[in-house]
């Protein structure tokens, strides 16, 4: 599978006062990028909602490397750079590139599966557990 998951035009209402990408924006992207995906792979929030699980974040880290202005093209990448033994605990490493290809950010979350009417962690269930372990990975 491609690992450029998800792709997205600027807009107006995503800038801030320097006339370039709200930090807030980059997070919302990757956010987007990351379900695109799994919605792509057939594990997306009907699936999530039918199991009664759904993924949460422990830790978002997003480096800034370039500026994105007002009309630019973004392209995001997602790959699985770990996943606990048990499979209920993953990260995953993010790259966003403009469109003539320029790195602007790295985007790296950590999180699991929480089961939505217990409130704890769980596992995947064994069919989304197959999807999720189909996700391209780091290589190395």
């Amino acid at each position: 599978m491609e690992s450029v998951v998800f792709e997205s035009k600027i807009m107006w209402s995503q800038l801030d006062a320097n006339m370039h990408l709200r930090h807030s924006a980059y997070a919302d992207f990757a956010a987007q990028a990351r379900l695109e995906l799994l919605e792509k792979l057939g594990c997306g929030m009907k699936e999530f909602a039918k199991h009664k699980i759904g993924p949460v974040l422990f830790r978002e880290e997003l480096i800034y490397l370039k500026e994105v202005g007002p009309g630019d093209t973004i392209r995001i990448t997602c790959e699985l750079s770990k996943l606990s033994q048990d499979h209920s605990r993953w990260s995953f490493v993010q790259h966003m590139h403009k469109g003539d290809g320029t790195k602007v950010a790295t985007i790296n979350v950590d999180g699991a599966w929480i089961d939505t009417e217990k409130r704890k962690l769980a596992a995947l269930p064994p069919e989304l557990l197959k999807v999720f372990q189909s996700i391209p990975k780091i290589e190395g």
